[in-house]
C-alpha cells in the first residue's frame, strides 16, 4: 500500500483534499484511481488509512477511514550532530540516519568542513534535506519526521542544552562501555570527511563528550552515523 507524508490535519470519518505533493505522486505518477487506498501520516504521531473518493484534473479528495497510533520510534532518543559534507554524501547520511530512527539532525560546521552554505541558498538546501528526511520516513515507516536544524558551529553547539550522554566518534585507547539506560537520550557527534581536529576533539571532551571508537577502520563521514546508530539500536532493543 502506498504511504505518503501530508501536511494536513487528519481526522477519522472526514474528507480531505490532497496536497499538491501527494496528489502529484499518488495520482499523477502512480496513476491511482477512485477506490484505491493508501497510508498517510502528518508527523503528529500515528498513521491513517485513507481511500480516494474523487479525482479532478488538478485535485483529489480522500476519506479518512481509520487511525493507527503506531510510531515505530526506537527505544532511544538521538540528536545527531553531523558536520556537513558536499553532494550525495550528505543526502545519504541524512537518509540513513532517519531510517535508523534519529530524532533530530543538527547540521554543523567545523575546521575541516568542506561545505559552507551561502545565505541566499540556505533555505533551499535545508528544504532539500528536510525533503530527504520525509521521503525516508515514508519508506521506513516512521511517523514522526526528524527536524533538520539550520547549521551552526561546533563551538555554538557545545553551548546548547544537550543530553547528558554525549558521544563523539574519535580515537579512544580505552573501550567505551555503553548500556541501554545511558542511551535513552543521547547526542552523537560525527565529524567531516577529513575528521575533527585534535583541538576540536579536546573541546568536545571538555563539553562532556566521550570518545567512541568503532573498530580499527576509518569510516567515511556518511558511513559513520549509519554504523553508530545501528549499534545504538542494537544495544537499546
Amino acid at each position: 500500500m502506498p504511504r505518503f507524508y501530508i501536511e494536513a490535519q487528519l481526522n477519522v470519518n472526514t474528507q480531505v483534499e490532497l496536497t499538491d505533493t501527494v496528489f502529484h505522486h499518488w495520482v499523477k505518477v502512480l496513476r491511482a484511481q477512485v477506490g484505491q487506498t493508501a497510508t498517510l501520516f502528518n508527523g503528529q504521531g500515528g498513521e491513517y488509512q485513507v481511500t480516494l473518493v474523487d479525482i479532478a484534473k488538478k485535485s483529489a479528495r480522500i476519506s479518512v477511514d481509520t487511525f493507527d497510533p503506531i510510531n515505530r520510534t526506537p527505544h532511544f532518543n538521538a540528536l545527531l550532530g553531523q558536520v556537513m559534507s558536499k553532494g550525495d554524501r550528505m543526502d545519504y547520511a541524512i537518509q540513513k540516519a532517519v531510517e535508523l530512527g534519529v530524532a533530530e539532525i543538527q547540521l554543523l560546521t567545523s575546521e575541516r568542513c568542506e561545505m559552507r552554505l551561502k545565505y541566499d541558498r540556505d533555505q533551499k538546501k535545508l528544504d532539500h534535506w528536510q525533503g530527504i528526511a520525509i521521503a525516508a520516513c515514508e519508506q521506513c515507516g516512521l511517523n514522526i519526521v526528524p527536524k533538520i536544524l539550520a547549521p551552526m558551529t561546533l563551538t555554538d553547539w557545545f553551548k546548547q542544552d544537550l543530553p547528558n550522554t554525549k558521544l563523539v566518534l574519535a580515537p579512544n585507547k580505552q573501550a567505551l562501555q555503553l548500556d541501554a539506560n545511558q542511551l535513552k537520550n543521547i547526542a552523537l557527534l560525527i565529524g567531516p570527511e577529513g575528521g575533527l581536529s585534535g583541538a576540536e576533539i579536546t573541546t568536545a571532551n571538555e563539553a562532556g563528550f566521550q570518545n567512541w571508537c568503532i573498530g580499527e577502520r576509518v569510516l567515511r563521514t556518511e558511513t559513520a552515523p549509519v554504523v553508530a546508530l545501528s549499534i545504538l539500536n542494537y544495544i537499546s532493543a
